[in-house]
């Protein structure tokens, strides 16, 4: 009985890695095609600006838009010197969530479009928010929220952030919805948002083991099939939510990621590399100037004089050695072997090029 339990907890042990790894859920993973998000974009004007707006003679567009709304409120300023800066000309975006309601508000983004300063204490006034289609599905105005500013004086200025952009948290009424007829779905596809076949296929294999009827298949590394079971017809949100909820393990290609910009280097846990030997070592020669005063002494004829006093110092590397990684090294042997050579993230990236360059990284590196 004894034996029987060890060989139990050991198993259970054994198998508490491999549960951790696969606790994804499919909707961290995939989209349900035709529930989607749509982008609105639209012009407007922002108002109420202490000075710091458009000036309207290099603004042309701003100062046109400024008399043609003066002109749909009744008040006519065709042809006359306009000299405000108190407004300014905005683009406004938002994003049309799925299935959002008549009535649902959103949040917008507003950017100043001329040579605004700040929109800092603005409001922006009705301004309809376009589709792809050229319709108008929601329209925003209210005061904005600003998170950066600008100070000016004689000699110097400050600026924080972006002073010109701004957000509108719950500032756009949604007037016209997105149709779309769910139950009406004869299947239901799932597009994986990094397409793989080992995926797609492990997505359909637990689909099949939990909704009964037609099987789901992937018909591609990014599609995944299911045609709505009868049981399911008119049920098809329930049918969703049972899917997205269950649990997956996603396969990813050995990829290694090289930011050369920044030094960044990001590595999957599939990377492999054959038995290899690595080495690396600058040489560094630093060169010090300390010159001195030479000053006589008193009541000594003589001059004072600079005498130079150089130091050289030459940096072999000849500390570091040679790091050998055996065959099918994983992540944590790589990066263990590199940090052991004591090396930094730049030529991190040279050594890992190398690697590659002599056939030994079981990898893809991808340089942004």
């Amino acid at each position: 009985m004894r034996v029987r339990a060890l060989l139990l907890l050991l198993t259970l042990l054994g198998a508490l890695p491999v549960a951790a790894r696969a606790t994804s859920r499919i909707k961290d993973v995939a989209d349900f095609e035709g529930v989607r998000e749509n982008v609105l974009i639209g012009y407007g004007l922002v108002v109420g600006l202490n000075g710091s707006g458009d000036s309207l003679r290099n603004s042309v567009f701003t100062q046109e838009s400024l008399v043609a709304m003066l002109e749909r409120l009744g008040v006519g300023t065709r042809g006359v010197n306009l000299n405000t800066r108190n407004v300014a000309a905005v683009m406004v975006t938002a994003t049309l969530p799925p299935f959002a309601r008549q009535g649902t508000r959103i949040d917008v983004a507003v950017n100043a479009m001329g040579d605004a300063k700040s929109l800092l204490g603005g409001t922006l006034l009705a301004t309809p928010l376009l589709g792809a289609d050229g319709e108008v599905y929601a329209v925003a105005q209210g005061a904005l929220a600003v998170g950066g500013f600008e100070a000016r004086g004689a000699a110097q200025s400050v600026t924080r952030n972006v002073p010109t952009s701004a957000r509108l948290p719950a500032g756009a009424i949604v007037e016209r919805e997105v149709p779309f007829a769910l139950d009406s779905l004869p299947e239901i596809r799932l597009a994986l948002r990094n397409p793989d076949f080992t995926t797609a296929q492990r997505i359909a294999t637990v689909i099949n083991s939990r909704i009964p009827g037609e099987p789901a298949r992937a018909t591609d590394p990014a599609t995944v099939r299911l045609p709505v079971p009868a049981a399911w017809r008119g049920r098809v949100a329930q049918l969703l939510s049972e899917i997205e909820q269950l649990p997956v393990q996603p396969d990813s290609p050995a990829r290694i990621v090289i930011d050369e910009a920044s030094g960044i280097i990001v590595m999957g846990d599939k990377v492999r590399i054959s038995r290899v030997a690595v080495a690396q070592g600058n040489l560094t020669v630093r060169v010090t100037e300390t010159p001195q005063v030479s000053q006589p002494n008193p009541l000594a004829s003589g001059e004072t004089v600079v005498v130079p006093r150089t130091n050289v110092e030459v940096d072999d590397q000849r500390e570091r050695r040679m790091v050998v990684l055996e065959p099918g090294a994983t992540l944590d042997a790589l990066v263990d072997g590199l940090n052991a050579l004591g090396v930094g993230p730049r030529d991190m990236i040279a050594i890992i090029q190398a690697i590659k360059a002599a056939g030994a990284l079981q990898a893809e590196i991808e340089v942004m």
